[in-house]
């Protein structure tokens, strides 16, 4: 990826979209897993909180030269910031994920994967965060199986933020996000109210999509 901004610069540090697990400070990080950090926290910022100005600004300068799938989904997140304003984005926000009763979209593993909230997948994800020594950060009333607090997850494991086993980041994406993230980065970028978010669908099914099939192909390597 050849961005014209860096994609840790594009997300910053805006006031209006602040992450809250994540650190991107990770120490003797390799390219791959620098970019993985990054674009797991792009979505954890852009799924927990809609975007302020300053943030738009910086995602507008986001360019990708690169021909890839990925690439263009970039491309386009960058040219759909450009143009669009905070304002119109809280509201297209509050109609997808919090509506009058409910959003468009439930962005929680156990919605995606029973039809109800709070159920097992909550349940599962909760034992599995307190075996690995993570809880929810104080003020955070979502549940844990939100995908944006799974992608800070996923951002702290590639940013060795979180020091775990080898082969828990895997095993981690496997349980927790490979059933269902896909669908729902899908649906988001079908959902009628989505505009400026249809481009953050395109952009996260397709890095779910690159994820899923370089643990498998590790999978297939160690077998």
């Amino acid at each position: 990826m050849n961005p014209d901004l860096p994609l840790d610069q594009a997300y910053g540090s805006s006031d209006g979209a602040d992450a809250s697990i994540i650190d991107f400070d990770g120490a003797d990080l390799d390219d791959i897993d620098q970019a993985r950090a990054d674009e797991y926290a792009l979505f954890a910022l852009l799924l927990l909180k809609p975007p302020d100005s300053g943030f738009l600004t910086r995602l507008a300068r986001l360019q990708d030269s690169s021909d890839t799938p990925l690439g263009r989904a970039h491309a386009a997140l960058g040219r759909a910031a450009a143009c669009t304003c905070a304002d119109d984005i809280n509201r297209e926000y509050f109609e997808l994920f919090i509506g009058v009763g409910r959003g468009e979209l439930l962005p929680y593993a156990s919605y995606y994967l029973t039809g109800f909230l709070n159920e097992r997948p909550l349940a599962r994800l909760r034992q599995d965060m307190m075996r690995l020594g993570m809880e929810r950060a104080a003020g955070h009333c979502d549940p844990e199986d939100h995908l944006g607090t799974l992608c800070e997850i996923m951002s702290g494991f590639a940013s060795n933020h979180f020091e775990v086993a080898a082969g828990e980041e895997q095993a981690f994406f496997e349980r927790h996000l490979a059933p269902w993230a896909g669908r729902f980065f899908g649906d988001l970028e079908s959902a009628k109210t989505a505009k400026f978010y249809r481009s953050v669908g395109v952009a996260g099914r397709t890095f779910i999509d690159i994820e899923t099939e370089a643990f498998a192909m590790e999978t297939r390597r160690s077998a």
